[in-house]
């Protein structure tokens, strides 16, 4: 009796039900039934992952599973599910060594499906469609591009780079965290070469479009042996037939085939023919991004590393001579302000028209007769100072620089009459800076200061904007040791991880997979670093923390964007100024204890009516269902207050402040009178507050007590405007002083400055 053997189909059979296990319980933790084994919370997407990576062959497999769970949750009206199973499933397509082109129509289909509803599906949807009609055409498109801008190959057709910047303030995390975040940072960085990054597109992209009949082993073997110049010879090949194929408009898959057929038999027509059979579909490794480590230790820190990232320097420059550089390009820009500024307010009479041909003849040139050509040529300026380029001409590079939320279409700048225009080239955002803050709310309130400055410093001359796409990542990491900082705060209530991290708390409402593989980080990396060096400990450090960071910035493209407000603060001393500074998350503020208020006041006398606290008059703008703004103000005594900018819940606005006035109130009974406080709550985006006794109070702001004002009788907050609406508004003020609303190109600018944070689906409704 003869007995078929099952084994092949009972493998695949075994083999797919593991997989979707897994996708089902990955689905179950987005629920909120997290895995009984807490260690694993957050760590279901990374094994699965990790798994296809050890067997690439069952790709296939899982981007089958994938489309019917995505088809299933629109059926059931599963919405949560759609964004995480999307973003795995793209990434899965971007690994795989090679998709039919059946699954990719499906997964094509179901993108353009997500047009019909509200945000931020429709815009994944639109985006992910877009991607793989290009990776339908041209195989391992998104793989291709992914790695050369990523590893920064020097690649004409396609000559995007990136670079990731891990930011962590020192004073902030233990020195355990910050050493184990560089130690992964730099194992990462130095694990693959240029060289090693080539042969990794030449084959992946070449299996991508000949499947099964790509000898894979056959094509690593030549590529090893040959010198890097050749490899780099044809990885350009490969580059130039992809690109070639994915610019044209009606690009035709089978002729790409081809192409790429015709360049891997020259590759391996130098070797000898093998017998061996085909090994079938292999996976080609995704090297980790080009990721750096910084201690964050000076305010102008990321500047200038987004500085060095457009204008590199010479590789053998020292470090002294590398920060003089950074000093003299600043001075220069100092410089050329101040040459602005004095030829705008001199003028100095001259007789000279500026035009060569009216200069005397010199001595030292000989004569010659001129034709009508080099007439022409000589009617030029010469020696003339070289000008500035005007504000308009800068505020329409920043506009392109604030396109992001709040910014509207640019309109079209008027050319003055008798001025004829220069066509010139626009210049192309050929660089990719991903910011990655680790941290609580303190770094970010540090970085909201950090970008302000870099609008102020763009808005006066224009550098990084035009060339640079900026990019911002949260990643919220606790573990100081000892007693944090802002215990010794304002806010005493402000000491737990949760308060500390409200922002990424915020985020994680509003994005369920962010809440799933970021803010897991926050307890999992101060453990990771802590843990007694084994070779376990590496194979998870090294493998887990790189990894779920370039998947973040890799997939995460949604911005959430937080209102930066402005604090104008007036102290008790006239002969100090008042200060100006930025905030993001909080504002708090808190009476002083120190100084009385017979000793502000001597001619007041101090009674037991006053009871605890100062006198406040707090004039705030109240927004009334009309959405008219109505000026209201109020005198009451109180101890401390506190503004809060980050919502308890995803469906309060983010552009207002939650203020919490803690409010003295006098209460009469049979044994006399007595004191007792009240929260007083209000809603408002401006408000104005003034110790009305000039008794002082003490400010601290985003909860770090190294932001801390002392002395401070007054204060007034507003949302922060953007700088190069402020220019452009005030350029526009002196030829119409009397007009209050904006006009021309200021209505098309965004007014105020909001602080972008990538996550995976921005916020979901």
């Amino acid at each position: 009796m003869l007995c078929c053997n099952p084994g092949p189909a009972m493998e695949s059979a075994e083999v797919e039900s593991d997989i979707l296990r897994r996708v089902r319980t990955l689905l179950r933790e987005l629920d909120g039934h997290h895995p009984a084994c807490q260690r694993d919370r957050g760590m279901l997407r990374w094994t699965l992952h990790k798994k296809i990576d050890q067997n690439p062959s069952n790709s296939p497999i899982l981007v089958r599973i994938l489309v019917k769970e995505l088809e299933r949750a629109e059926r059931g009206d599963y919405r949560h599910y759609i964004i995480p199973l999307l973003h795995t499933l793209m990434y899965t397509l971007i690994k795989a060594p090679c998709i039919s082109d059946e699954l990719c129509s499906r997964v094509y289909d179901f993108c353009k499906k997500l047009l019909t509803l509200p945000k931020p599906f429709c815009t994944i949807g639109l985006d992910y469609a877009a991607r793989l009609k290009m990776e339908r055409t041209t195989p391992g498109m998104l793989y291709q591009r992914m790695v050369i801008s990523e590893q920064s190959l020097r690649s004409d057709p396609y000559p995007y780079q990136e670079k990731i910047f891990i930011f962590a303030d020192p004073e902030l995390l233990s020195e355990a965290i910050c050493k184990a975040l560089l130690t992964d940072t730099e194992a990462a960085r130095v694990s693959q070469s240029p060289r090693a990054c080539m042969c990794y597109v030449i084959t992946h992209t070449v299996q991508a479009a000949l499947g099964e009949g790509c000898d894979l082993s056959a094509l690593r073997t030549r590529l090893q042996g040959m010198p890097s110049s050749e490899v780099e010879h044809w990885f350009q090949e490969v580059v130039m037939a992809v690109e070639c194929t994915g610019s044209q408009v009606a690009a035709d898959r089978g002729q790409h085939v081809e192409r790429l057929q015709s360049i891997y038999s020259a590759i391996l027509s130098s070797s000898p023919p093998g017998n061996a059979p085909l090994e079938g579909l292999q996976g080609t490794p995704l090297p980790n991004p080009n990721i750096s480590f910084h201690l964050w230790t000076e305010d102008d820190q990321l500047w200038k590393e987004l500085v060095l990232f457009i204008r590199p320097l010479s590789q053998s420059c020292e470090p002294d001579r590398l920060s003089q550089d950074l000093d003299n390009f600043e001075i220069q820009d100092i410089i050329s302000d101040c040459e602005c500024c004095e030829q705008t307010r001199f003028s100095v009479l001259s007789t000279d028209s500026g035009i060569e041909r009216d200069l005397p003849p010199s001595a030292e040139e000989p004569f010659a007769p001129c034709s009508a050509d080099t007439e022409q040529s000589r009617l030029h300026r010469k020696g003339g100072i070289k000008k500035k380029p005007s504000p308009l001409e800068s505020v329409a590079f920043l506009q392109t620089g604030c396109n992001g939320p709040g910014a509207k279409p640019a309109a079209k700048v008027q050319r003055r009459v008798g001025i004829p225009t220069e066509p010139t080239a626009p210049l192309l955002r050929l660089h990719t800076a991903r910011i990655v803050l680790l941290g609580d709310d303190r770094i970010l309130g540090r970085l909201a200061q950090a970008y302000h400055s870099l609008r102020k410093r763009e808005t006066r001359r224009v550098f990084l904007t035009p060339r640079l796409n900026l990019q911002f990542y949260y990643v919220p990491v606790t573990g100081q040791p000892g007693t944090p900082a802002a215990a010794v705060s304002l806010n005493p209530s402000a000491t737990s991880p949760e308060e500390l991290c409200e922002v990424a708390a915020y985020l994680g409402r509003a994005d369920p997979w962010y809440e799933s593989n970021i803010n897991t980080l926050c307890h999992m990396i101060p453990k990771l670093a802590t843990m007694p060096s084994s070779p376990s400990k590496h194979l998870v450090t090294d493998l887990f923390i790189t990894d779920v960071i370039a998947y973040y910035v890799r997939m995460g493209a949604q911005p959430v964007c937080f209102q930066v407000y402005a604090v104008k603060v007036f102290f008790s001393s006239s002969a100090q100024e008042p200060a100006e500074d930025v905030f993001l998350t909080e504002l708090c503020a808190q009476v002083q204890d120190s100084i009385s208020s017979r000793e502000v006041n001597p001619t007041k006398k101090k009674t037991t009516l006053d009871g605890p606290g100062i006198d406040l008059t707090v004039t705030y703008r109240k927004v009334v269902v009309s959405d008219r703004a109505k000026e209201v103000s109020l005198s009451l005594r109180s101890t401390g207050l506190s503004m809060k900018a980050i919502p308890a819940n995803t469906a309060e606005d983010l552009a207002c402040l939650n203020v919490n006035i803690t409010e003295v109130v006098r209460i009469n009974n049979l044994s006399g009178r007595s004191f007792s406080t009240v929260a007083n709550k209000l809603k408002t985006c401006n408000i104005k507050i003034r110790s009305t006794e000039q008794r002082p109070f003490t400010l601290c702001l985003d909860k770090d007590s190294r932001r801390t004002y002392r002395s401070v009788v007054s204060l007034e907050v507003s949302p922060c405007l953007e700088p190069s609406y402020c220019l452009q508004k005030s350029r526009t003020m002196k030829f119409s002083l009397q007009e209050a609303e904006d006009v021309g190109l200021v209505k098309y600018m965004p007014k105020s400055l909001l602080l972008p944070i990538n996550t995976f689906a921005g916020v979901i409704q």
